[in-house]
């Protein structure tokens, strides 16, 4: 494991584990018992707590905005108050990629079968608090989520649950996806230099994306690509109070799945990194698939997400109201099936699939 050396936390109920780094707050494992795969993503690199990182002795992580992200990540972040790159000025005084809610220091501690994990986040001026509950022998975790605006104005921000899942789990040609999404868009400019395939900017509708050599491409499977890379956002569709992602794995027969309120993350981004990105600490060598349900259909700068103010009708940006605060709450799960789930609903602590399982 790339943070074996790290502090962890784990929620162990017996049926599922979890694992936390309280540097950087990621959900770096979740898996079931006894002997499961977890989905999420561990990185190729060693990573680090990212309180540790200093541009002029890790340069094994690269020297862009995005180093202190790199050296540390691992499985589901969280990305806020900002879903992209910072703008110059907030680069100069320190803010990097997705903002400080994946580099901040967390205070985790573990109750029965419930973790808190809180984080003070000093540039945005806000304090951000994350519950974990699951019970005896579930295989489900309800997460619940609240950020605190300790300043006197009212702010727009980012704020992305970016699950990004990797091998064994993940697989070329094999690994499935299936969503509650309809209209979707194509990253507007250049992704990936060299290895983008789709029509940058184009419209579409799940899961059919265009290519550029004309014809089109099922999301649904993971690309059998040698090399690739892409970002695509997916508005979830209107209708709908609960929103879901699934990602079955034939190898495994396990299902993973995330299930929220549509109108707290009302987009999906769907990143793919597969062996394009040369320069440290990528090197050509990772495969993810990023699974990212939040208030922002792209990653960009928050003048940029305000700025285009909404798409498809829908905002770009979430209003976190004068010393106020805001609540969220969604849930993960891990299932065993023969096939995908193509849809999934929660009912409390139950997640159905329908004529595939029950799980609680």
């Amino acid at each position: 494991m790339s943070y074996a050396h790290r502090p962890t936390v784990s929620l162990n109920n017996g049926r599922l584990e979890l694992t936390v780094l309280p540097g950087g707050g990621h959900i770096a494992a979740v898996r079931l018992l006894p002997g499961g795969v977890s989905p999420l993503w561990d990185p190729p690199w060693e990573t680090i707590d990212p309180r540790r990182h200093d541009v002029t002795r890790h340069a094994e992580y690269g020297d862009d905005v995005d180093a202190q992200l790199l050296a540390g990540i691992v499985g589901h972040n969280l990305c806020f108050d900002v879903f992209g790159i910072p703008s110059e000025e907030e680069a100069a005084v320190g803010l990097g990629v997705h903002g400080e809610g994946s580099v901040a220091d967390w205070d985790v501690t573990v109750d029965g079968l419930e973790m808190t994990c809180r984080a003070e986040l000093p540039l945005a001026g806000m304090d951000f608090e994350r519950r974990l509950t699951t019970r005896p022998d579930s295989s489900v975790v309800v997460i619940s989520e609240t950020a605190y605006n300790r300043t006197g104005v009212d702010r727009p921000v980012g704020w992305t649950q970016h699950v990004t899942l990797g091998p064994p789990f993940l697989e070329k040609g094999k690994t499935q996806f299936r969503a509650s999404a309809g209209a979707s868009k194509i990253f507007e400019g250049e992704f990936a230099a060299g290895y983008d395939r789709f029509v940058a900017g184009a419209e579409f509708q799940w899961p059919w994306a265009p290519l550029d050599d004309g014809g089109f491409e099922d999301l649904r499977t993971l690309t059998d690509r040698g090399a690739s890379g892409a970002f695509t956002t997916h508005l979830m569709e209107r209708g709908r109070s609960q929103a879901f992602f699934t990602a079955w794995s034939p190898s495994s027969r396990t299902a993973l799945g995330y299930v929220w309120r549509r109108s707290d993350f009302p987009w999906l981004g769907i990143w793919e990194e597969n062996g394009s990105r040369e320069r440290a600490p990528w090197r050509g060598r990772t495969l993810t698939r990023g699974m990212e349900f939040g208030v922002s259909p792209f990653p960009e700068t928050r003048r940029e997400a305000i700025d285009r103010g909404s798409l498809f009708g829908e905002r770009t940006y979430r209003w976190l109201p004068a010393r106020g605060s805001v609540s969220v709450d969604y849930c993960l799960f891990l299932a065993e099936c023969d096939r995908p789930p193509e849809a999934v609903v929660r009912r409390g602590g139950t997640i159905s699939a329908p004529g595939l399982f029950e799980i609680t």
